[in-house]
């Protein structure tokens, strides 16, 4: 008996289908989610979540949000979600480079844009590095790994 899996992010729903286990990545660690779980709302962490069913695997990367755990049901609410395969790697990329320089500069009078640009390093970085660690096709970037 499978437990349903629904991600959706601010703007949109990313997945929803069946699965043997949901791996959430919950801000007081992973957690793996079987059917018949206990009731459970919790926060998400920054990372992947990810989906099994019948031996497949689906990851997507979350930035943030809450996860509701019902016996017969997850719904991941994520502030940010991308699904792995779709990542675009230089867009990613681009974004970490634009985010690594700003903060390179320091601390500006503005800390609200601060904050954003710490964010948007964050969420470039697990982004690139989901890509390495789960895209079944090992094509990732034209730069070289030794960063």
């Amino acid at each position: 008996m499978p437990i349903r899996c629904e991600i959706v992010s601010q703007d949109k729903p990313i997945y929803e289908g069946d699965a043997d286990i949901v791996v959430i990545p919950g801000t007081s660690g992973i957690m793996g989610v079987l059917p018949n779980h206990a009731p459970v709302l919790t926060t998400l962490n920054f990372g992947v979540v990810q989906v099994r069913k019948d031996g497949e695997e689906r990851n997507f990367t979350v930035a943030g949000g809450v996860a509701e755990i019902q016996p017969d049901i997850v719904t991941i609410l994520a502030d940010r979600a991308e699904n792995v395969e779709k990542i675009d790697i230089a867009r990613a990329e681009a974004a970490q480079a634009r985010a690594k320089e700003y903060m390179e500069k320091g601390p500006p009078p503005d800390s609200d844009r601060y904050l954003a640009m710490s964010a948007a390093l964050r969420r470039s970085n697990l982004r690139l590095d989901a890509v390495r660690r789960y895209r079944k096709s090992k094509q990732h970037s034209s730069r070289s790994t030794e960063e």
